[in-house]
């Protein structure tokens, strides 16, 4: 579905810390951990993937490699319900604390639960997790509040992979903004060929890297 993901991936060298931030089921931190043998922490509140997840790391025989942190990310630790359009197994369109979606529309939400959401640097802080080397980022909307949250960790990464509909002005204009502040630079935008057209035809792939590292 996302050639271009799997390809930046092949980018990293390997044995890097790589955030999958929003995993779904675990495709890319599946392919991370066995072709890149990187260490992959896998963020993913839905219930209904967390178990196809999980059961993904295992058939590939990379449990060692990959830790689920089944937590939302945010701008900030709070409370807040997980609002979703799908409980499909596998399914996506859902946005912790906000009421709108990837595009920035409002969410047609069909089921909620309440969690804890916390911010990049409370994952380091907190958790005592390790500072990443490489971030890829699909939750379907707050990707700026997510990044908003997270400038001392991304201070410190040499590229990230970020999922940005271009419609959704807001996320458009503070993603770029934060990502420049730390010091990345926008190296392209990609999509799949199957998004060229349709309702997703202004989301790309957007892969930003530190020069000279």
């Amino acid at each position: 579905k996302e050639p271009e993901t799997l390809e930046w991936i092949d980018s990293i060298p390997k044995g890097s810390i790589l955030w999958d931030i929003g995993a779904n089921v675990g495709l890319y931190s599946c392919y991370a951990a066995k072709a890149r043998n990187c260490q992959v922490f896998a963020f993913e509140p839905s219930a209904f993937n967390l178990g196809l997840l999980a059961r993904n790391i295992f058939l590939n025989k990379i449990t060692s490699q990959v830790v689920i942190i089944p937590l939302p990310l945010s701008e900030s630790l709070s409370f807040h319900t997980l609002n979703m359009e799908s409980t499909d197994w596998g399914g996506a369109k859902s946005t912790f604390g906000q009421n709108y979606g990837d595009d920035g529309q409002p969410l047609d939400k069909i089921f909620e639960f309440q969690t804890i959401g916390l911010s990049m640097i409370d994952v380091v802080k907190l958790l005592r997790i390790p500072q990443p080397n490489y971030i890829k980022m699909d939750v379907d909307g707050i990707e700026h509040l997510i990044l908003k949250g997270g400038f001392t960790v991304l201070q410190n990464i040499k590229g990230i992979l970020v999922e940005i509909d271009e419609e959704f002005e807001k996320q458009l204009t503070d993603s770029t903004r934060y990502l420049k502040e730390v010091g990345l630079v926008l190296k392209e935008k990609r999509q799949s060929d199957m998004f060229k057209n349709g309702p997703y035809k202004n989301t790309y792939n957007q892969i930003w890297h530190r020069p000279f590292t």
